[in-house]
């Protein structure tokens, strides 16, 4: 079993400290500020061994020169995102699993926030690692993507267990749960939701990760298959990737 740890890093980031306990080996998802990431395992006395990334934003990848050059980590990335990813080492694609010491994660494609984005399920552990394509009660902009593209790669997503905990890299629940409420506002799943993230931020904690499955039915931007959401949005009998792109287009626009 993986130890997790939750590092907080800028405004609103979450970068995630993970050690297999059987070799030892020490990895951080996303390591956009190395400081933070050198004092986490300082104050643990760990090394770092691995650096692995699920997208090229500088707020993901901007510590990794400076951890690479200090700890002599290896950095694992999308293969086909190379070019943006600074001192990738090893190339992975969709459907490869990747060894962690006596652990393993799955490669899972999530195009749609950016172009070359992946994911990391550590079935052995239930932990997905999925950068900015699930939010708490949200999910990453379209950057390099369409509505489309995006609902297929939450698709992907969702054939994993409901009880996988899904480690994203942002603290943006309350701000998600504003929008998500202005076009579902009676949702009970989103309610009780809503009520244990106010509880969690009111005492300074993190509200990730969250359940796969209790986001399942809480998130809209996972429900655009629901015909009760699609109703609601004024899209009875619309396809679920037009009903997750109109979620999107409001939500960009939105200033709740």
């Amino acid at each position: 079993m993986l130890e997790i740890h939750c590092l907080p890093a800028f405004a609103d980031n979450y970068l995630w400290l993970l050690r297999e306990p059987g070799s030892g080996v020490v990895g951080v998802v996303d390591p956009g500020d190395a400081a933070v990431v050198r004092a986490a395992l300082a104050a643990r006395g760990w090394g770092l061994d691995w650096i692995l990334l699920t997208h090229h934003h500088p707020d993901h990848v901007g510590g990794n020169l400076a951890l690479q050059a200090h700890y002599g980590c290896r950095i694992a990335g999308a293969a086909h995102d190379a070019a943006r990813l600074p001192g990738l080492d090893v190339g992975v694609a969709g459907g490869q699993d990747f060894a962690f010491g006596a652990s393993s994660a799955q490669i899972i494609d999530t195009p749609g926030h950016t172009r070359g984005h992946i994911s990391w399920y550590f079935a052995d552990a239930g932990a997905l690692f999925c950068g900015d394509t699930i939010f708490s009660l949200g999910c990453g902009r379209l950057f390099e993507g369409d509505g489309a593209t995006m609902w297929a790669s939450l698709q992907r997503l969702l054939q994993l267990p409901p009880d996988t905990r899904v480690y994203c890299a942002h603290e943006y629940t309350l701000a998600n749960a504003r929008f998500a409420l202005s076009v579902d506002p009676q949702h009970p799943p989103l309610l009780a939701r809503v009520a244990e993230a106010e509880a969690l931020r009111a005492r300074a904690q993190p509200t990730v990760p969250m359940r796969l499955g209790d986001e399942q039915a809480a998130n809209p931007f996972l429900r655009a298959a629901d015909p009760a959401l699609a109703a609601q949005l004024g899209m009875a009998g619309a396809q679920p990737a037009a009903v997750f792109t109109e979620l999107r287009r409001r939500k960009d626009g939105f200033r709740g």
